[in-house]
């Protein structure tokens, strides 16, 4: 067992806390759980290819190492992805990302289908976004009162910032910390007020964490990684691409550098979908927030697609 291993009581009694406290411990646990078994299986990886040879490890081996057992585990990473999967090791190995790169469409067809699981389906997420001028995004955000708050989320803690206008940042917190998260968030708008007011921006923050709902964002960049974001935005639930394809999907195809920095600056993870980004070869690339947390987004939205319960999504530009 490791030394930090967590078992199974490090699960709060949920009946002791507030409905929304709850459900943050649970949420937080449950991504403590997935981060830790990638380091595992990573692990187990490497122990294997020191050896010379390659073995997948084992449900029972896995959870042995976390300190589970093997129906615990389940049960953590079917309450996690919000259904019971056919093959979890498939979702959590190293090598998701270059299966899903593998099987993608090109880019032109996603986008041109995103969004649209059958024909009789409904959209369970619209996303309405509009980008400010780039004389608002060089006035630093001043003028501007920004709400923020604390919020639970699948990949551990998030913090939200919105204008009147809609959601303008959303960071994860697990893998930088709290403090570094807010303070790389603040520095984005120096000139802007921000204001803790959870409750005010939580219906946008809940709708487009859930998966369900009516969010709007508001795009605050320089009008180049304004287009790469919106590229972004076309990759649906559980599909990916790659940097290249991106530059060349927004006409600049020598620029793919460059949109790996947009990319990179991107404000609003998770909503904008950045993670969905890797490299040719198929490697991860990089994440703001941390690489388990991006090999986290990947693994949920491709155990879900799979399952058939990947939300449908709308976006709409307001011009």
């Amino acid at each position: 067992m490791s030394d930090t291993a967590l078992p199974p009581a490090a699960l709060p009694d949920a009946a002791a806390l507030p409905d929304a406290a709850a459900e943050a411990q649970r949420q937080d646990y449950h991504y403590r759980v997935i981060s830790r078994a990638l380091h595992e299986i990573d692990a187990a990886r490497a122990e294997a290819a020191a050896g010379g040879h390659r073995r997948e490890l084992p449900l029972t081996d896995l959870a042995a190492r976390l300190g589970f057992s093997p129906a615990h585990f389940q049960r953590v990473f079917s309450a996690w992805v919000g259904v019971s999967p056919k093959r979890y090791q498939q979702y959590l190995s190293l090598d998701l990302a270059r299966e899903l790169l593998a099987e993608r469409l090109p880019l032109e067809e996603v986008a041109a289908s995103a969004g649209l699981s059958g024909p009789s389906r409904l959209h369970d997420l619209f996303l309405r976004w509009e980008a400010m001028t780039p004389g608002e995004f060089a006035a630093g955000g001043g003028g501007l009162t920004i709400r923020w708050g604390r919020f639970p989320s699948p990949f551990g803690e998030a913090l939200a910032f919105a204008t009147a206008r809609g959601l303008c940042g959303l960071a994860f917190t697990a893998e930088t910390g709290f403090e570094a998260a807010f303070a790389d968030m603040a520095a984005r708008w120096p000139g802007a007020t921000l204001r803790e007011e959870a409750d005010a921006i939580r219906p946008w923050v809940e709708a487009a964490l859930g998966g369900r709902g009516e969010a709007a964002l508001t795009l605050i960049g320089a009008p180049f990684q304004i287009k790469v974001w919106e590229a972004l935005l076309a990759i649906p639930s559980g599909e990916v691409t790659t940097y290249s394809e991106i530059a060349a999907r927004i006409g600049n195809p020598a620029a793919v550098r460059a949109v790996g920095t947009a990319v990179g600056r991107n404000p609003i993870s998770y909503l904008i979908p950045c993670h969905r980004a890797l490299c040719k070869s198929g490697g991860l690339g990089g994440y703001h927030w941390g690489l388990p947390v991006k090999r986290a987004m990947l693994a949920r939205e491709a155990a879900r697609r799979e399952a058939g319960i990947a939300p449908a999504l709308l976006c709409l530009a307001q011009k």
